[in-house]
């Protein structure tokens, strides 16, 4: 997959399908109509070219109350583009500039003129332009006028999509990280750098990696205790997962830490990737360590007899 970070950079190709959206979360759903392009770009010899947006416009238009829980962060959302076997993906800087585009402007200078848009694949309750000016009967009298087609994902799709990325955030919201798997057709993943914690898990026998995820737009899941795995410098890891305010000790701030099981490699200012398999347990306040540590090993078992 060739990616482009402006919309500049990309070179036109014969025949180019191409659809626009967020596409968060890249599941079960999206997958629908990433294979309806990838089907007419068969029958007609194209190649499929997905235009999307970072930051997302409501970080520009809402920078102080975005209010933003994505389901990916731009680099999770492209490797998921790349699996799903997109050959072009922009994505181009939006900007309140951008934002500022007519509907027929868009139409004309970034689908036409810079994409050279053969077919234009999009929801049926797509707006886009100035204030969401545009819909897509604007698109069916533009088509002609500048020699596209123009084909409306079924209401069915485009409702499956949003209820799949609606069930995934109350899933994950609620812990249910199994359920989210189900939508979303893979584990739902963490991604950041290792940093220093205070120690705590490695005083009672459960030395923790603690992850920093600098993007302040990622759904986090709820607090607990869950099974998870790790890619720790290119292996797949098990281990048990804590995302929470350790109440037994502090209750201090948040944190997103796990136990890999038969690892203790230094690997402070590593990049890691955390899966969450299943939930454990809610997070709880003990009255002594020793019955944290006694919960601790629980989890611990728990963990391997679902990860086997």
């Amino acid at each position: 997959m060739k990616i482009y970070n402006h919309i500049d950079l990309f070179q036109k190709v014969d025949n180019a399908i191409i659809t626009l959206g967020t596409f968060d979360g890249v599941h079960k759903g999206h997958k629908v109509i990433i294979n309806r392009l990838k089907q007419l770009a068969q029958e007609i010899n194209g190649e499929v070219v997905v235009l999307t947006f970072f930051p997302h416009p409501r970080m520009v238009l809402f920078p102080d109350d975005h209010g933003l829980q994505l389901l990916n962060t731009i680099e999770e959302r492209t490797n998921l583009m790349a699996k799903a076997g997109i050959e072009h993906l922009i994505i181009h800087p939006f900007s309140k500039e951008f934002s500022r585009l007519s509907s027929t402007e868009f139409v004309r200078d970034m689908l036409v003129n810079k994409l050279g848009v053969k077919k234009l694949v999009i929801g049926y309750d797509h707006h886009f332009g100035r204030n969401r000016e545009g819909s897509f009967s604007d698109l069916e009298e533009l088509a002609p006028v500048y020699n596209f087609e123009v084909e409306r994902i079924p209401e069915q799709d485009v409702n499956e999509v949003a209820v799949s990325s609606t069930k995934i955030r109350h899933s994950l919201l609620a812990g249910d990280v199994a359920t989210a798997r189900e939508f979303l057709g893979y584990d739902y993943e963490l991604t950041g750098t290792v940093i220093h914690g205070k120690k705590l898990g490695r005083s009672l026998g459960f030395p923790t990696a603690n992850l920093h995820i600098k993007e302040d737009y990622k759904l986090i899941p709820a607090n607990g205790i869950y099974a998870a795995r790790a890619i720790v410098k290119n292996q797949l890891l098990n281990g048990v997962m804590s995302i929470g305010n350790r109440p037994t000790f502090d209750n201090g701030e948040r944190s997103i830490e796990i136990n890999l099981f038969d690892f203790d490699d230094v690997i402070y200012g590593e990049k890691i990737t955390l899966q969450m398999v299943e939930y454990i347990r809610k997070e709880e306040k003990f009255g002594s360590e020793t019955e944290l540590i006694a919960a601790m090993n629980k989890d611990k078992v728990e963990a391997v007899k679902l990860l086997s």
